[in-house]
């Protein structure tokens, strides 16, 4: 191959390298020249066809049109990189003369707005917010509230627990039993929180809030229980027509026990009882516990989701919208 070759065969290459617009034309250029049946590939397998004298300097004049073919291909790489970079800037601008889109109002998360109306109506009866931490001792969340060595409650399965025999907490009973032992009765408190247990579906969450109540005093009896949370319901959902019912049940804290349901007269849910409270009468152990004689004290105890509550106020179907923060979803209650 002379020189006159070399140069046409490397003025090809330049001019179609040239017109190749993106990475894929490119591709296909450098293939016509470098590929494996490429121009110079073909002229160097037919190398061997040359007279011995010849060989080597031909073999040196394929090699030097390989190099600057292959820098013409770099080359021109670089250019199309440049080109879409500047492309994708240009999209990309933002111009600062232009008015700003404004900030919009945040509001509060609707599991804090249902911790605040929870609290607003149980203060306004006389009862007291108690706070704990969430990281408890097995005595306050389980051998204080009456709970045997071999409850399915203490397992694995059901608990977190952590470090130094300590656990996070199932329920914000703990708080109750903490707070109860550092004052004199009569005691109306609620503990609402964070509580933590192994389950997660769209009705439940390893991490959710509940809110409960104690009142021990004398004689406060099941009646008292009764008044207090059918008038919470219907000052919480804003209506008196909303039936409660009580169904005995078993917790090992409360002696009897029973769970409480409600029944909206309307709506989606209408005519279906929905479980909303576990609920009884204050174990006399627990009162012990709790350093009173339970042969003077009696009281009622009852235990709520945050998430079940806001839930049925608020319409949602998911428990799952609460902890996604979608903001589509929380500027809903914004206020």
């Amino acid at each position: 191959m002379d020189t006159a070759a070399i140069d046409t065969l490397i003025g090809q290459a330049r001019e179609t390298l040239a017109a190749a617009a993106d990475a894929a034309a490119l591709a296909n250029a450098k293939a016509r020249y470098l590929g494996r049946d490429g121009e110079l590939t073909r002229r160097m397998k037919e190398l061997g066809k040359a007279a011995p004298a010849e060989r080597a300097a031909q073999g040196k004049r394929l090699n030097e049109v390989k190099q600057a073919i292959e820098a013409l291909v770099a080359e021109r790489e670089a250019q199309i990189e440049r080109a879409l970079l500047a492309e994708r800037l240009a999209q990309e601008a933002i111009d600062v003369t232009l008015p700003g889109r404004g900030t919009g109002r945040g509001g509060l998360h609707p599991i804090t707005l249902t911790i605040e109306r929870v609290e607003e109506i149980f203060r306004s009866i006389g009862f007291d917010v108690a706070d704990g931490p969430e990281i408890e001792e097995d005595f306050f969340n389980f051998t204080a509230l009456n709970t045997p060595e071999n409850h399915p409650a203490r397992s694995m399965h059901d608990t977190f627990y952590v470090e130094g025999g300590l656990l996070l907490r199932t329920h914000t009973s703990p708080m109750q039993i903490r707070y109860a032992r550092l004052h004199q009765p009569p005691i109306r408190v609620i503990a609402p929180g964070k509580t933590y247990r192994v389950d997660s579906d769209a009705t439940h969450s390893p991490m959710f809030h509940q809110v409960e109540g104690l009142w021990v005093d004398e004689g406060v009896s099941l009646a008292d229980l009764k008044n207090v949370y059918t008038d919470f319901v219907a000052q919480f959902f804003e209506r008196d027509d909303i039936e409660v019912r009580f169904r005995p049940s078993y917790f090992p804290f409360t002696e009897p026990s029973a769970e409480i349901d409600i029944r909206f007269p309307d709506g989606p849910l209408a005519g279906r009882w929905l479980e909303v409270c576990g609920s009884g009468q204050v174990h006399p152990n627990v009162i012990r516990n709790i350093g009173l004689d339970p042969e003077r004290y009696v009281g009622f105890a009852f235990g709520s989701g945050i998430e079940r509550l806001a839930m049925l106020r608020y319409g949602v179907g998911d428990l799952r919208q609460f902890y996604e923060n979608d903001l589509r979803f929380l500027q809903q209650f914004a206020r």
